[in-house]
């Protein structure tokens, strides 16, 4: 389904209101603090994308992965968090964790931090604003396309050094578009931002930079045909199984298919299924009804070239 950006802006801006205010007295007050705060700070969102200086602005530890505030020492005490595109608020019950954390993100170059008068989430919880100073939004509510594609960038280049494996767009497009998002634009970043963004990424793997390219996702094929993919395969070894063996290797366009059968209640109600193909460069699961021959699945993953040859 396409990605339309005001329906999901403003379905995450009415859920944010809800949470922040549902507990309050003066849930009146309350609605217009939030308002507030989204005229500030832009739409409500899930979750960054990696670039996001939210997340990359504070000190880090080693190289680990960041991908959410609570992987992130600065943010310690933070609790009832809504993330908005430029920051967040969060509504600790300890007035003094609140003030430590005020101190903590003024000491990070481009974020700032501020408490609000106004209670939210619960009357007894002291609310702190932090926000990204040098994210500046477009018209339509997203970063600016030029400073998101920078970060973008920087962020790819850096973890170059100690990669081992290329991602795909289609693998990792949640860590680079931020959540809620569509196949090439979210709230963070318009089609045009997301589109070079893709572009930039493909540059980098095809230069060879973070190594061999690796593919899990099967997402750029639609949802009929990643389904007669796991049709097809799971079908297949239900039809070569003898009944009795719980993993057997079967020959299929060229493949060898590993697969694994058990009758999930020793009722023959329903067959648990999975086939593999390589070290997971296709593999799918599900379930098998013999009384209907009625299959479900999961979507299968793994490369793109391969799964086809099952359509």
């Amino acid at each position: 389904m396409e990605f339309r950006s005001p329906t999901v802006a403003a379905q995450q801006n009415a859920k944010a209101i809800t949470y922040l205010t549902q507990n309050l007295k003066d849930q009146e007050a309350g609605r217009r603090a939030v308002q507030s705060l989204i005229e500030e700070l832009g739409n409500a969102i899930e979750a960054y994308p990696d670039w996001h200086p939210i997340l990359t602005a504070p000190p880090r530890h080693g190289s680990e992965h960041i991908g959410s505030l609570t992987q992130v020492a600065t943010y310690d005490g933070a609790d009832h968090t809504t993330e908005f595109v430029r920051g967040f608020v969060t509504c600790p019950y300890s007035d003094e964790g609140a003030n430590r954390l005020v101190e903590a993100v003024r000491q990070v170059p481009g974020l700032d931090a501020y408490r609000l008068d106004q209670p939210l989430y619960a009357d007894s919880a002291h609310p702190v604003v932090v926000v990204a100073l040098d994210v500046q939004l477009e018209a339509d509510g997203t970063i600016r396309s030029r400073d998101a594609l920078a970060w973008f960038a920087q962020l790819s280049a850096a973890e170059a050094t100690g990669a081992q494996v290329a991602e795909t767009w289609w693998n990792i497009r949640s860590l680079i578009l931020g959540s809620p998002h569509g196949s090439r634009s979210s709230l963070f970043v318009n089609q045009h931002t997301g589109v070079h963004m893709r572009k930039i990424l493909e540059a980098m793997n095809a230069s060879g930079m973070f190594g061999p390219i690796k593919e899990t996702s099967l997402e750029m094929l639609s949802q009929k045909k990643r389904d007669a993919i796991s049709d097809t395969l799971i079908r297949t070894a239900i039809a070569k199984w003898d009944g009795e063996s719980e993993s057997f290797d079967f020959e299929m366009r060229d493949e060898t298919c590993k697969a694994s059968l058990k009758d999930t209640w020793n009722d023959n109600h329903e067959i648990s299924v999975r086939v593999e193909i390589g070290k997971f460069d296709l593999y799918v699961t599900g379930f098998y009804y013999p009384e209907d021959r009625r299959i479900t699945h999961t979507d299968p993953r793994g490369k793109r070239e391969l799964a086809e040859k099952f359509l």
